[in-house]
Formats: structure tokens, sequence, C-alpha cells
């Protein structure tokens, strides 16, 4: 006969968040207004933000929820259920994408360990980009199975381009199922053939509509998806809401253990024919991270263009030298 399962509550769950810069502190600001677990623990390098932030998401709980915060050590992250990965360098001028993710792997092959060191049962959840391949790094770094380290993926995107649909067809997001899959970058892939609302095919519920999706149409809401993020920094220099309601959202799920799908990435065996690659996809997350893949019934040209992303990643990954 099979043991049941502890029932996971709210009283007994601390969360980590390992740099607490625009990313990180947003998060944890999101993770304490939702009252998700009941202790939090924020590192960084620079110990003086981490008090700062702290205190200052401390002095918001008097108006949403009681919670433990502080700020700490890689130490501090014991028996932590989850920690969040959002350490990390801004991208230089003149310097690559390459150079970039060196600097970036770099950090990670130093906080890795280290969190693992004292949370060794939590699952990692990371948000430094490349985000894909970032989260293949912890993967390989941690030695933890693939299902326990996430990333966020492409769930703003999912969120954007089932918020484009919405508006367009004047229903709410919630009757909206669509994803994009693939790299959390320029090579996305809108899943067009997978849509549907209100159970019906997109094209099928276009027409009943009245709107039916030409490729203009698509062609624009293809557009607002891709270069959403680069509207945002370019006004502002960074994307910090959006991406910290989306890991605060994905805490919930796995704290609570709700079995909720999310176009989140994860190492997946394979995937358009690429093998070991970190890709977005829709994804059971639960209390152990990702509890299932599920991969779209995709046009033929989707499969290709998911083929391409997922190679990408793979590739990327691969010139790191792992």
């Amino acid at each position: 006969m099979s043991q049941a399962l502890a029932p996971v509550t709210r009283s007994n769950i601390k969360i980590g968040v390992v740099g607490t810069g625009l990313v990180g502190s947003t998060a944890a600001y999101s993770i304490a207004m939702q009252g998700i677990g009941s202790e939090l623990v924020l590192v960084d390098h620079n110990p003086k933000l981490a008090d700062a932030q702290y205190r200052d998401i401390l002095h918001a709980t008097p108006f949403s929820h009681p919670m433990r915060i502080r700020a700490g050590d890689y130490a501090d992250l014991d028996r932590c259920a989850l920690v969040i990965l959002a350490a990390g360098v801004g991208q230089k001028p003149g310097e690559s994408r390459m150079q970039l993710l060196t600097r970036n792997a770099a950090v990670f092959a130093d906080i890795v360990p280290r969190v693992m060191q004292h949370a060794g049962d939590a699952v990692l959840l990371v948000a430094t980009n490349p985000l894909d391949v970032m989260t293949q790094v912890a993967a390989r770094l941690s030695g933890l199975p693939a299902s326990k380290v996430l990333g966020s993926g492409t769930m703003l995107d999912t969120a954007r381009f089932r918020s484009l649909l919405a508006e367009r067809f004047q229903v709410s997001p919630s009757s909206v199922h669509a994803y994009v899959l693939g790299e959390h970058g320029d090579s996305e892939v809108l899943a067009w053939s997978a849509a549907q609302v209100a159970g019906l095919p997109l094209d099928r519920f276009a027409e009943l509509c009245g709107k039916p999706l030409t490729q203009q149409a698509r062609q624009e809401i293809d557009h607002d998806v891709r270069h959403a993020a680069y509207r945002i920094i370019d006004g502002k220099g960074a994307t910090n809401y959006g991406i910290g309601a989306a890991l605060a959202r994905l805490a919930r799920c796995i704290v609570h253990d709700e079995r909720s799908v999310f176009s989140v990435c994860s190492v997946i065996p394979e995937v358009a024919g690429v093998r070991n690659v970190a890709v977005s996809l829709p994804m059971v997350v639960g209390q152990h991270g990702v509890e299932m893949v599920m991969e779209p019934l995709l046009s033929s040209e989707e499969q290709e263009a998911l083929r391409k992303s997922a190679a990408l990643i793979k590739n990327t990954f691969t010139a790191l030298g792992y």
C-alpha cells in the first residue's frame, strides 16, 4: 500500500531568493504580498542591498500577510522548499550574448554549489538570462534531477499571446488556451495551430466572431509578443513587474502542489529531434518541480521552428564547454 504524502501547509514553507536586484526583489515582494509560504530569506553578494530589500518588503507586510522575512547568507537557506535564482550580471555596451552568458555561467558556478550545500532538497527556479541556457547550467551544476530545476521560460510570452488574442476577440484571457514554445527569446514559437478559445480551434472561433485571423493580424500579434520586452526596456531600462509576478505564481504553484500547467523550461530528454535541452513547453508544475511535460500537436512549420529554437539553445549551452 502506498504511503500518503504529508500535506503541504503554508506554516512550514521556506522560500529563498538569491539575487536581490530588480527581478529578485520584485519576485520577493510579490511572494510576500500574496502570503506565499511562511518564511522568506533574501541573499545577495551585496549584503547591504539584501538587508535594504528585506526591510522595505517587511514594512509592507502589515498591509498584506504576516510573514517571516530576513536577509541572510547561504547557510540561512537550509530547509528551503524553493530557491529562486535571480543573480546575474547585466549586458555591457558592445558585449555579445555569448560573452554575457559566459559571465553569468561563472556567477552560477559560484552560487549554485553554495545553494546546494545548504538547500540540497529545494526546487530551483531560474530567472537569470539567457534563461533557457542558464536553466540548463543550473541543472548541470546542481546535480539535481532535471525535473527539480526549472526556469520561468516563456510564461510571460504566453501571457502576452493570450492577452492579445483575448483583446482581439473580446473575451477573458482565461478562456484563451495558447502557448509560446521554445526559447525565451527571438527564436520563440507561437503555437497558432494548437491555440483554442472556449474549446474551439482558434480559426473556427475567429470565424464565429466575424473576426477572421488574417495574415496581417497574425503578424501584428507575433510582433507585439516578440517585441514587448524590448519596448519596456527601451522605456525604463529593465523588465521586472511581469517576471516578478510570474515567479511568484510559480512559487505558489510549487508551495501548494497545484499541478497547474505553465510554459516553463526544464531540461528534457528530447524535443523536435534535439536531445537533452532546456526548452519551454507546457509542463505540469507541482511540489517537486516539473511533474509532466507535454508537446502540443503542431503544424509542420511550427515543428521545424521549434527544432531550430531548441537547437539554438543546445548549441549555445554546448559552446560553454559543458
